[in-house]
Protein backbone atom coordinates (compact mmCIF):
# COMPACT_ATOMS: atom_id res chain seq x y z
CA UNK A 1 0.00 0.00 0.00
CA UNK A 2 1.66 3.20 -1.17
CA UNK A 3 1.37 5.83 1.53
CA UNK A 4 3.44 8.77 2.32
CA UNK A 5 6.12 7.41 4.01
CA UNK A 6 6.49 4.17 1.44
CA UNK A 7 6.78 6.66 -1.34
CA UNK A 8 9.82 8.19 0.18
CA UNK A 9 11.32 5.23 1.29
CA UNK A 10 10.86 4.07 -2.74
CA UNK A 11 12.00 6.85 -4.14
CA UNK A 12 14.85 7.17 -6.02
CA UNK A 13 16.13 10.43 -7.52
CA UNK A 14 18.81 10.30 -10.18
CA UNK A 15 19.96 13.01 -12.61
CA UNK A 16 18.45 10.89 -15.68
CA UNK A 17 16.68 7.66 -15.91
CA UNK A 18 14.61 5.64 -12.99
CA UNK A 19 16.41 3.01 -13.84
CA UNK A 20 19.60 3.57 -13.73
CA UNK A 21 21.69 2.45 -10.74
CA UNK A 22 22.71 4.58 -7.55
CA UNK A 23 26.10 4.19 -5.60
CA UNK A 24 24.58 2.21 -2.82
CA UNK A 25 23.21 -0.41 -5.72
CA UNK A 26 26.16 -0.55 -7.92
CA UNK A 27 28.86 -1.06 -4.97
CA UNK A 28 26.19 -3.94 -4.24
CA UNK A 29 27.04 -5.80 -7.81
CA UNK A 30 30.18 -4.45 -9.28
CA UNK A 31 32.27 -7.26 -7.53
CA UNK A 32 30.15 -9.94 -9.75
CA UNK A 33 30.50 -8.42 -13.11
CA UNK A 34 33.35 -9.33 -15.34
CA UNK A 35 36.34 -6.68 -14.48
CA UNK A 36 38.46 -5.04 -17.26
CA UNK A 37 41.28 -6.48 -18.60
CA UNK A 38 45.11 -5.47 -17.60
CA UNK A 39 46.41 -5.97 -21.43
CA UNK A 40 44.49 -5.04 -24.43
CA UNK A 41 42.23 -1.93 -25.66
CA UNK A 42 41.24 -0.36 -22.59
CA UNK A 43 37.17 -0.67 -22.18
CA UNK A 44 35.12 2.50 -24.29
CA UNK A 45 32.26 2.34 -21.61
CA UNK A 46 32.06 1.62 -18.44
CA UNK A 47 30.64 -1.81 -16.93
CA UNK A 48 28.24 0.37 -14.55
CA UNK A 49 27.24 2.32 -18.19
CA UNK A 50 26.37 -0.81 -19.88
CA UNK A 51 23.96 -2.66 -16.72
CA UNK A 52 21.99 0.67 -16.89
CA UNK A 53 21.50 0.03 -20.01
CA UNK A 54 20.40 -3.00 -20.24
CA UNK A 55 17.97 -2.56 -17.39
CA UNK A 56 16.73 0.65 -19.40
CA UNK A 57 15.84 -1.95 -21.95
CA UNK A 58 14.19 -4.29 -19.59
CA UNK A 59 11.92 -1.97 -17.64
CA UNK A 60 10.76 0.67 -20.53
CA UNK A 61 10.08 -2.78 -22.82
CA UNK A 62 12.22 -1.04 -26.14
CA UNK A 63 13.85 -2.44 -28.78
CA UNK A 64 17.63 -2.76 -28.74
CA UNK A 65 18.15 -0.12 -31.27
CA UNK A 66 16.07 2.46 -29.60
CA UNK A 67 17.73 3.16 -27.19
CA UNK A 68 18.86 6.70 -25.92
CA UNK A 69 22.36 8.35 -27.36
CA UNK A 70 23.85 9.20 -23.95
CA UNK A 71 23.82 5.10 -23.41
CA UNK A 72 26.51 3.19 -24.94
CA UNK A 73 25.64 2.14 -28.65
CA UNK A 74 23.37 -0.15 -28.44
CA UNK A 75 25.51 -2.72 -30.67
CA UNK A 76 28.22 -2.70 -27.16
CA UNK A 77 25.04 -2.78 -24.88
CA UNK A 78 24.10 -6.16 -26.81
CA UNK A 79 27.21 -7.66 -27.07
CA UNK A 80 27.59 -7.00 -23.84
CA UNK A 81 23.91 -8.74 -22.41
CA UNK A 82 24.76 -11.42 -25.00
CA UNK A 83 27.90 -12.02 -23.44
CA UNK A 84 25.89 -12.31 -19.72
CA UNK A 85 23.70 -14.31 -21.08
CA UNK A 86 25.86 -17.09 -22.02
CA UNK A 87 28.44 -16.94 -19.09
CA UNK A 88 25.21 -16.97 -16.96
CA UNK A 89 25.88 -13.48 -14.95
CA UNK A 90 22.69 -12.60 -13.96
CA UNK A 91 21.96 -16.30 -12.95
CA UNK A 92 24.71 -15.81 -10.59
CA UNK A 93 24.15 -12.59 -9.85
CA UNK A 94 20.58 -13.52 -8.78
CA UNK A 95 22.28 -16.22 -6.63
CA UNK A 96 24.04 -14.20 -4.44
CA UNK A 97 22.00 -11.53 -4.25
CA UNK A 98 19.22 -13.99 -2.88
CA UNK A 99 21.68 -15.17 0.07
CA UNK A 100 22.62 -11.74 1.08
CA UNK A 101 19.38 -10.80 1.52
CA UNK A 102 17.64 -13.70 3.09
CA UNK A 103 20.89 -13.43 5.92
CA UNK A 104 20.00 -9.82 5.75
CA UNK A 105 16.44 -10.35 7.41
CA UNK A 106 17.96 -13.20 9.73
CA UNK A 107 17.43 -16.24 7.86
CA UNK A 108 19.60 -18.92 6.53
CA UNK A 109 21.64 -18.31 3.36
CA UNK A 110 19.95 -21.46 1.44
CA UNK A 111 16.20 -21.87 1.99
CA UNK A 112 14.54 -25.52 3.06
CA UNK A 113 11.25 -24.49 1.72
CA UNK A 114 10.30 -23.18 -1.48
CA UNK A 115 7.13 -22.56 -4.08
CA UNK A 116 6.90 -23.66 -7.53
CA UNK A 117 4.26 -22.34 -10.31
CA UNK A 118 4.36 -21.24 -13.89
CA UNK A 119 2.59 -18.64 -15.93
CA UNK A 120 2.26 -18.45 -19.39
CA UNK A 121 2.70 -15.78 -21.81
CA UNK A 122 2.05 -14.48 -25.84
CA UNK A 123 5.39 -14.58 -27.81
CA UNK A 124 5.93 -11.97 -31.05
CA UNK A 125 7.12 -12.62 -34.30
CA UNK A 126 10.50 -13.07 -33.38
CA UNK A 127 10.81 -16.55 -33.39
CA UNK A 128 12.33 -19.33 -31.28
CA UNK A 129 10.69 -22.27 -29.44
CA UNK A 130 6.76 -21.80 -28.33
CA UNK A 131 3.66 -24.22 -28.01
CA UNK A 132 0.24 -23.79 -26.98
CA UNK A 133 -0.76 -23.76 -23.80
CA UNK A 134 -4.40 -25.40 -24.02
CA UNK A 135 -5.10 -24.30 -20.71
CA UNK A 136 -4.58 -20.71 -20.44
CA UNK A 137 -5.57 -20.79 -24.32
CA UNK A 138 -2.24 -19.06 -25.14
CA UNK A 139 0.40 -19.58 -27.76
CA UNK A 140 4.05 -18.72 -26.60
CA UNK A 141 6.10 -19.39 -24.17
CA UNK A 142 5.71 -20.84 -20.46
CA UNK A 143 7.59 -19.80 -17.75
CA UNK A 144 8.40 -22.16 -14.29
CA UNK A 145 9.61 -20.49 -11.07
CA UNK A 146 10.93 -21.58 -7.63
CA UNK A 147 10.83 -18.98 -4.94
CA UNK A 148 11.61 -18.84 -1.71
CA UNK A 149 8.39 -18.43 0.78
CA UNK A 150 9.34 -14.82 0.89
CA UNK A 151 9.18 -14.41 -3.33
CA UNK A 152 12.72 -14.72 -3.91
CA UNK A 153 13.47 -15.93 -7.06
CA UNK A 154 15.70 -19.17 -6.63
CA UNK A 155 15.39 -20.68 -10.41
CA UNK A 156 12.98 -19.61 -13.42
CA UNK A 157 12.98 -21.60 -16.11
CA UNK A 158 11.58 -20.69 -19.43
CA UNK A 159 10.26 -23.07 -22.77
CA UNK A 160 7.50 -23.56 -24.40
CA UNK A 161 4.21 -23.46 -23.09
CA UNK A 162 2.63 -26.38 -24.23
CA UNK A 163 4.72 -28.52 -21.96
CA UNK A 164 2.63 -29.03 -18.56
CA UNK A 165 3.33 -28.20 -15.10
CA UNK A 166 3.48 -32.12 -14.29
CA UNK A 167 6.42 -32.13 -17.62
CA UNK A 168 8.23 -29.19 -16.30
CA UNK A 169 8.47 -29.09 -12.60
CA UNK A 170 10.04 -32.16 -12.18
CA UNK A 171 13.86 -31.33 -13.95
CA UNK A 172 12.96 -27.98 -12.55
CA UNK A 173 13.04 -29.56 -8.54
CA UNK A 174 16.11 -31.97 -10.06
CA UNK A 175 18.29 -28.59 -10.99
CA UNK A 176 17.31 -27.06 -7.99
CA UNK A 177 19.71 -29.88 -6.03
CA UNK A 178 22.75 -28.54 -6.38
CA UNK A 179 22.49 -25.26 -6.34
CA UNK A 180 19.40 -25.24 -3.31
CA UNK A 181 21.07 -28.34 -1.26
CA UNK A 182 18.43 -27.87 1.73
CA UNK A 183 15.47 -27.41 -0.18
CA UNK A 184 13.04 -30.06 1.65
CA UNK A 185 9.52 -28.74 0.99
CA UNK A 186 8.17 -27.74 -1.98
CA UNK A 187 4.07 -25.99 -2.44
CA UNK A 188 2.77 -26.45 -6.03
CA UNK A 189 -1.08 -26.70 -7.29
CA UNK A 190 -2.97 -29.31 -8.69
CA UNK A 191 -1.47 -28.99 -11.93
CA UNK A 192 1.71 -31.00 -10.37
CA UNK A 193 0.32 -33.93 -8.54
CA UNK A 194 2.09 -36.36 -11.15
CA UNK A 195 4.51 -38.80 -9.95
CA UNK A 196 7.04 -36.71 -12.55
CA UNK A 197 6.99 -34.00 -9.57
CA UNK A 198 6.68 -35.93 -6.46
CA UNK A 199 9.27 -38.75 -7.09
CA UNK A 200 11.51 -36.65 -9.23
CA UNK A 201 13.67 -35.81 -6.26
CA UNK A 202 13.60 -36.32 -2.47
CA UNK A 203 11.47 -32.68 -1.84
CA UNK A 204 8.34 -33.13 -0.29
CA UNK A 205 5.92 -31.68 -2.54
CA UNK A 206 2.65 -30.72 -0.75
CA UNK A 207 -0.21 -29.71 -3.56
CA UNK A 208 -2.04 -26.61 -1.99
CA UNK A 209 -5.62 -27.55 -3.48
CA UNK A 210 -8.68 -25.01 -3.95
CA UNK A 211 -11.31 -25.12 -1.27
CA UNK A 212 -14.40 -27.58 -2.17
CA UNK A 213 -16.56 -24.58 -2.22
CA UNK A 214 -14.85 -22.51 -3.52
CA UNK A 215 -16.33 -19.73 -5.55
CA UNK A 216 -14.55 -17.13 -8.06
CA UNK A 217 -10.84 -15.99 -6.90
CA UNK A 218 -9.64 -16.84 -3.56
CA UNK A 219 -5.84 -16.43 -1.99
CA UNK A 220 -4.80 -19.62 -1.03
CA UNK A 221 -1.93 -20.27 1.24
CA UNK A 222 1.90 -20.65 0.22
CA UNK A 223 0.64 -20.58 -3.79
CA UNK A 224 0.01 -16.68 -3.51
CA UNK A 225 3.82 -15.85 -2.87
CA UNK A 226 4.75 -16.93 -6.02
CA UNK A 227 2.07 -14.80 -7.80
CA UNK A 228 3.23 -11.99 -6.52
CA UNK A 229 6.20 -12.74 -7.72
CA UNK A 230 5.10 -12.31 -11.30
CA UNK A 231 3.69 -9.45 -10.50
CA UNK A 232 6.48 -7.76 -9.57
CA UNK A 233 8.64 -8.92 -12.57
CA UNK A 234 5.89 -8.10 -15.09
CA UNK A 235 6.43 -4.51 -13.86
CA UNK A 236 8.95 -4.53 -16.53
CA UNK A 237 7.51 -3.74 -19.55
CA UNK A 238 9.76 -6.10 -21.63
CA UNK A 239 8.73 -9.42 -20.05
CA UNK A 240 4.94 -8.41 -20.53
CA UNK A 241 5.26 -10.40 -23.43
CA UNK A 242 7.95 -12.70 -24.69
CA UNK A 243 10.13 -10.84 -26.89
CA UNK A 244 12.66 -12.88 -27.70
CA UNK A 245 14.18 -15.23 -29.94
CA UNK A 246 16.01 -17.78 -28.16
CA UNK A 247 14.83 -19.15 -23.87
CA UNK A 248 18.47 -17.83 -23.46
CA UNK A 249 17.39 -14.47 -23.88
CA UNK A 250 14.50 -14.86 -22.45
CA UNK A 251 16.22 -16.29 -19.21
CA UNK A 252 18.38 -13.77 -19.10
CA UNK A 253 16.36 -10.96 -18.80
CA UNK A 254 14.06 -13.09 -16.11
CA UNK A 255 17.18 -13.15 -13.46
CA UNK A 256 17.52 -9.38 -14.26
CA UNK A 257 14.28 -8.76 -13.31
CA UNK A 258 15.08 -10.95 -9.95
CA UNK A 259 17.95 -8.91 -9.46
CA UNK A 260 16.84 -5.69 -9.96
CA UNK A 261 14.13 -6.37 -7.26
CA UNK A 262 16.95 -7.50 -5.19
CA UNK A 263 19.47 -4.97 -5.61
CA UNK A 264 16.96 -2.05 -4.87
CA UNK A 265 15.80 -4.08 -1.68
CA UNK A 266 19.13 -4.54 -0.39
CA UNK A 267 20.38 -0.76 -1.14
CA UNK A 268 17.36 1.05 0.69
CA UNK A 269 18.14 -1.79 4.03
CA UNK A 270 21.57 -0.21 3.67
Amino acid sequence: MWTPTTRIQHSRPTVRYQTDLTDAEWSLIEHHLPAARKSGRPRAWSMREIVNAIFYVLRGGIAWRLLPLDFPPWPTVYRWFAAFRDTSVFEKLNHALVMADRERVGRDASPSAAIIDSQSVKTTESGGPRGYDAGKKINGRKRHALVDTDGRALLVEPHPANIQDRDGGGPLLQVSRPLFPFIKHVWADGGYNHERVTAATNILVEIVRKKPDQVGFVVLPRRWVVERFFAWINRNRRLAKDFEATVNSAAAFLYAASAMLIIRRLARSS
